[in-house]
């Protein structure tokens, strides 16, 4: 991997310096204890589902077994960042170093990839259960549905392994400052000594793929799900429908929602304040949410955390 250089001498720089949220101590302080509880919170949300799929024979079906796989996902994601970003309010230097931010930098867009990904398989999941229910046990078998949670992880972390490779071999100049709290693509090509038209062209043509598709299949699919249920003749009918549905479009509206405010926006070193707190919704506050979204809206999630909460 490349050192970073300073062009005035001969000096080399083993790290960035990763900005976050400034202020004075006190802020520091209790945006530590914030994150903190926000973190336990999250772990302790997505582990009791985990746990309460494991342990309840009735939720071994795949719609539970990709929500204990999404939910294990959401710990690593908030994971590779928010750890670093505690240790940095604590931190008078900030320092984050070459290889730490690489591969921040990688289990984050990686875990983020999966995510999409895994999305767009609970879409498909629902669309069987729905418009063809007869089938579904043929279809979405365990077999099935294994290779399904396989491929997700797969392309999650293959799909950015070589555009940050690239990235990673280039020489850094001048500033090492990243207005950020994690490891951000824009920033990082921003400090390169000279620009790479072609590997910001690579990287800008790759990256949104696994946002868009997933996001496109998981609209039609529920395009195919809406046309089923209007002609389902009983609101009874339809509002079970609906239910089977509602926590998973709440989960996709509240990522997708603030993915494509941060990446479908222009951007402007004026609007960096607020790039870090879109970015913090999306990778900090949805997978605290999203436990809380499942256990609420879905009977059957709510007895077993209730029954493994109480045992």
């Amino acid at each position: 991997m490349k050192t970073f250089s300073l062009p005035s001498n001969s000096s080399t720089i083993t790290g960035f310096i990763l900005l976050g949220f400034p202020g004075p101590r006190e802020k520091q302080i209790f945006l530590f204890v914030l994150f903190s509880t926000v973190y336990l919170l999250t772990l302790m949300g997505n582990g009791s589902i985990i746990c309460a799929v494991h342990w309840d024979q009735r939720l071994h079906t795949p719609m539970y077994i990709l929500l204990a796989n999404f939910s294990f996902l959401e710990i690593w994601y908030v994971t590779s960042t928010v750890p670093n970003m505690l240790a940095n309010f604590l931190s008078d230097t900030k320092v984050i170093s070459f290889t730490g931010c690489f591969l921040q930098f990688y289990f984050f867009f990686s875990l983020g990839s999966a995510e999409c990904f895994f999305l767009a398989v609970m879409a498909f999941d629902r669309y069987l259960a729905i418009c063809r229910p007869l089938r579904y046990p043929t279809i979405m078998t365990r077999h099935l549905c294994t290779n399904l949670v396989v491929s997700c992880w797969i392309l999650g972390f293959l799909w950015f392994l070589i555009p940050i490779i690239i990235i990673s071999q280039m020489s850094f100049c001048g500033s090492r400052t990243i207005d950020h709290f994690l490891c951000d693509p824009g920033p990082l090509l921003a400090l390169t000594c000279k620009r790479a038209l072609l590997i910001e062209l690579i990287f800008s043509s790759l990256s949104p793929l696994p946002l868009v598709i997933p996001f496109l299949f998981i609209m039609g699919s529920y395009i195919l799900v809406l046309r089923a249920v209007l002609k389902v003749p009983s609101a009874a009918g339809k509002r079970k429908a609906f239910s089977t549905c509602g926590s998973h479009l709440a989960v996709v509206s509240l990522f997708y929602g603030s993915v494509l405010v941060m990446y479908g926006s222009p951007t402007s070193e004026h609007e960096a304040g607020m790039q870090k707190i879109v970015t913090l919704f999306y990778s900090v506050l949805t997978p605290l949410l999203n436990p809380v979204i499942y256990s609420l809206r879905n009977k059957d999630m709510k007895k077993a955390l209730q029954k493994f909460l109480v045992t």
